[in-house]
């Protein structure tokens, strides 16, 4: 092991940065580093591709996290070792109420923690919970945005096949009920991060928040709608960097 530097992400500690810009995909880091000022490449290593930059003269990290909560657990992990405090995970989801067309965007109060990752760091009974200050900034930003958006919780699952084939699965008795049970509780989405970064987020100090474009909506294509898939990320990323200048400044004045 190079104890230079962080074991997955590649980056030393002194690279790190106080805030940070999380999203799934490797291919899409550099488009949203391209919103810093004076983006430049820190390292890719696997799935973990890395940019760094500066918003209202704050160093930012901008790094993919890959698929799913043990590599996204992994990503927070490494940069907390580098000094991180604040968090926003940019990702996709599949809209779970009927009402919520693709495009939306929703902004996670808490996670269903349907994975794995997090009981590996909390009882089940914590409740995977994104932080309210950077809940607050991310609905601020949402707002000054076009796009329609909800707020509230969110599920994450470790099967995207689980939810999107549920009848191939032996269990599928169980991921039926469970998914008929979120949406009766009033869950907006589903995606595969989310629960993971929280409790994680809990567990190591930093305060996570996520901002979720919804492609689309398997309820409503249940129902006949004919919605298009939405696959434009522009309105996500904005918000995103929006909310850290909020964060970033209200820390600066105290």
């Amino acid at each position: 092991m190079n104890e230079l530097k962080l074991f997955h992400i590649g980056i030393t500690r002194d690279q790190g940065a106080e805030y940070a810009i999380l999203t799934g995909d490797p291919g899409r880091v550099e488009s949203i580093a391209d919103s810093l000022d004076s983006p430049h490449r820190l390292a890719y290593n696997r799935e973990f591709n890395s940019f760094v930059g500066t918003l209202c003269g704050e160093r930012v990290i901008v790094i993919s996290t890959g698929i799913g909560g043990p590599s996204a657990a992994i990503t927070l992990e490494e940069l907390s070792m580098a000094g991180l405090r604040y968090a926003v995970r940019i990702g996709t989801c599949g809209a779970m109420q009927p009402d919520i067309i693709p495009g939306t965007l929703i902004v996670p109060t808490a996670a269903v923690r349907m994975e794995g990752t997090s009981k590996e760091y909390a009882p089940i009974e914590f409740p995977a919970a994104a932080d309210h200050s950077v809940v607050t900034a991310l609905v601020d930003a949402v707002k000054k945005t076009a796009q329609p958006y909800r707020i509230g919780v969110i599920q994450s699952k470790d099967s995207f096949y689980g939810q999107h084939s549920p009848e191939t699965m032996p269990v599928d008795y169980e991921l039926n009920n469970k998914w008929n049970a979120w949406i009766k509780l009033g869950v907006l989405a589903s995606e595969m991060e989310c629960a993971a970064l929280f409790t994680v987020g809990a567990v190591r100090g930093v305060k996570m928040g996520c901002v979720l474009h919804a492609l689309w909506n398997q309820e409503r294509k249940k129902l006949g709608i004919a919605d298009n898939d939405s696959f434009d990320m522009s309105a996500p990323i904005k918000v995103a960097v929006d909310a850290l200048k909020t964060i970033i400044k209200e820390n600066k004045n105290g």
